[in-house]
């Protein structure tokens, strides 16, 4: 098992967080490559269903990035992905999956390095629960927990 490494999706807000990974690459700084980068246009459309597929499909963590509060480009999205990802924290935790594979952190555009700090926290903390354990039972209906979530 010393030859795994965690496989990590993150969704990242266009404005802020995914321009905060674009100076990080620009300006040379490393952090782990366990990150696959998907670009939401704002961290409050982030649906938490997309986060439990990502577990369900082998994601041994999942990463929102947004605008830190009160500086979102649509003004209220990263409050109301605050609220609900706070409520999706606590259903992980429910459902068996380790509350530090699942991080929602607020990195702004002028922040590359703190970015970088971002991904080594996520793979740190994934890399020491290890893979994932989570035997998920008959395909989860997944309708079923986006009525329990609103």
């Amino acid at each position: 098992m010393t030859d795994w490494e965690p496989k990590i999706l993150a969704f990242l807000c266009n404005w802020c967080s995914y321009a905060g990974a674009d100076l990080a690459g620009v300006s040379r700084i490393q952090y782990p490559p366990n990150v696959r980068v998907i670009r939401v246009m704002c961290s409050g459309r982030v649906n938490p269903s997309f986060v439990i597929r990502a577990f369900q499909r082998g994601a041994d963590g999942v990463l929102v990035g947004g605008c830190h509060p009160g500086d979102c480009h649509y003004l209220e999205g990263n409050l109301y992905a605050r609220r609900k990802l706070s409520v999706l924290h606590e259903l992980l935790d429910y459902m068996g999956i380790e509350k530090d594979r699942f991080l929602v952190r607020w990195v702004s555009a002028s922040e590359g390095a703190r970015f970088a700090d971002v991904i080594k926290e996520i793979t740190d903390k994934v890399r020491a629960l290890g893979p994932i354990e989570v035997r998920w039972e008959e395909p989860m209906k997944i309708e079923a927990i986006e009525e329990r979530l609103g």
